[in-house]
């Protein structure tokens, strides 16, 4: 039955593409679903992209292991990053009405930091997706009890959600998280229903983690402590801002007001929310804390499943991993197609500007195919854990595209040089002390090369001999927004 639910689960959202791709008929309507969603929708996408494999898998078997204080990265700095991401970029970023982030990069600075910029984002996308590949490969796994191997179950996963993203790109995205949405929070609130029954209730359970020094979430007053905690928090709240996903979801709003708030209540939600699966997920150290012991110490990303599996009746097991499916299938379709529009759009398009708008969705869609089959492949031979391998895809965009990003948008006098300072100077020094050093060092290296990406920028503005000049444009913002209004994408021959 558990199988027969999953595979109708699958055909279904495969049906859902097809249905959305009949009305995607333009490079606007695949890559930011024509500007048309509401705010229910908008929210919907906003807490379905980033409640996947880590929040149900990755968050809760890290929160057993280590405590509140390892998960600030996640939900801690996600759901920041998605709240202070709306507050303060997304009215700027939807009034330009432009298809990604890298638009953005070019039309502010020039078409070098468009590529590098983009470069980052689309590497930084690269963790992300193989870990939702990851998880689909272990749900089908464990559902089939073993007759389906993580490997296998990574490839049937992958193959389905590139199939309806390639066929109805951020429509069928939208109306899939849209639907998921609910299923993820009703199938997710049911099993910790069933759950606390076999624990004597929630109570029971927070008192247990208190005792077991779970709940401590500031680090001990150390300095270096604190640097390693806040570099955590730092790397996914800000390095997940200059993010085509979250862009996408602020683009792709009826109105730059539902945009705003779309993000703030989808974030908001989404960090209440991902403690459902740490409670469900701790509830089994008292429930059977032999067994889950030696699980945790085999594998604990392990933990949640098998106590669904081997404590709820088989009507419950089909809601959590038709759950789990969603929120997986939901993350892993918007995190294929953030990229794989970023790099058609800001990479492969300069190189051909007369290409027409049909040959362009023909463009995105093929590079989907290709993004997908590299993730692919990443993902069968990593073998990093689902939490490490999302908290370590964004120090790539920390250190090369948040300060051009951030300091662009709000300082006039930013110049291309200081980005191309802050991209190659940031990136630069995060790979020589990752390679030299890596994580056994004082302050995290991603936290360096954010460091030296502010240096870049403010010397490469502001230095005459640096720049040719001195100063910048004082009219940097008036003339970001002129030649956004004169590029448009009903127009590609003009486009670069």
């Amino acid at each position: 039955m558990l199988i027969w639910f999953v595979v109708i689960y699958l055909v279904v959202s495969i049906g859902i593409g097809l249905l959305a791709a009949t009305r995607v008929h333009t490079t606007k309507d695949f890559a930011v679903a024509g500007r048309h969603l509401p705010l229910p929708v908008v929210t919907a996408t906003v807490f379905a992209t980033w409640f996947g494999a880590e929040a149900i898998f990755g968050v809760s078997s890290t929160f057993v292991q280590e405590g509140l204080r390892g998960v600030v990265a996640d939900p801690f700095g996600a759901a920041l990053c998605l709240i202070l991401g709306g507050i303060f970029f997304s009215r700027k970023l939807y009034k330009l009405n432009v298809l990604t982030l890298g638009d953005y990069f070019r039309l502010r600075y020039n078409r070098t930091v468009e590529v590098l910029a983009t470069l980052c984002i689309v590497l930084a996308y690269l963790g992300w997706v193989a870990a939702q590949i990851k998880a689909l490969g272990l749900i089908f796994n464990v559902v089939t009890d073993g007759a389906v191997s993580q490997e296998m179950g990574m490839i049937i996963g992958a193959l389905v959600v590139l199939t309806y993203t390639t066929l109805g790109g951020m429509l069928s995205v939208a109306i899939l998280d849209f639907v998921q949405m609910g299923i993820i929070i009703g199938g997710m609130l049911f099993i910790a229903w069933l759950i606390s029954g076999q624990t004597g209730g929630v109570m029971p359970v927070i008192e247990h983690a208190a005792a077991a020094g779970k709940l401590q979430f500031f680090p001990e007053p150390d300095l270096w402590q604190w640097v390693g905690f806040l570099g955590a928090g730092m790397t996914m709240m800000l390095g997940s801002i200059p993010q085509q996903d979250v862009f996408q979801r602020i683009t792709s709003a009826r109105t730059a007001r539902i945009a705003l708030w779309g993000s703030i209540i989808g974030g908001s939600i989404y960090f209440v929310f991902t403690f459902v699966p740490m409670f469900i997920a701790y509830s089994a150290t008292l429930i059977d804390p032999t067994l889950y012991g030696d699980l945790m110490a085999l594998d604990s990303q392990l933990v949640l499943p098998t106590l669904v599996l081997q404590q709820t009746p088989v009507f419950a097991q089909a809601i959590f991993f038709g759950s789990v499916l969603a929120a997986i299938m939901s993350c892993s379709s918007a995190t294929l197609l953030a990229p794989s529009v970023a790099f058609a759009e800001n990479i492969v398009r300069g190189f051909f500007p007369s290409m027409g708008d049909r040959e362009f969705l023909r463009l995105m869609r093929v590079t989907i195919v290709c993004f997908t089959f590299g993730v692919l492949l990443f993902a069968l031979n990593s073998e990093s854990s689902i939490f490490h391998m999302v908290e370590n895809a964004y120090r790539v965009t920390l250190a090369g595209a948040f300060v051009p990003l951030v300091v662009g948008a709000f300082w006039a006098r930013a110049t291309t040089q200081g980005a191309l300072a802050a991209c190659i100077g940031g990136v630069t020094t995060w790979i020589l002390v990752e390679v030299l050093i890596g994580d056994d060092g004082l302050v995290p290296p991603q936290l360096i090369g954010l460091i030296v990406s502010f240096i870049g920028m403010l010397l490469g503005s502001l230095l005459p001999q640096w720049v040719g000049r001195a100063g910048s444009e004082p009219d940097a913002h008036a003339a970001l927004h002129h030649r956004a209004a004169a590029e448009t994408h009903h127009t590609p021959a003009s486009h670069h």
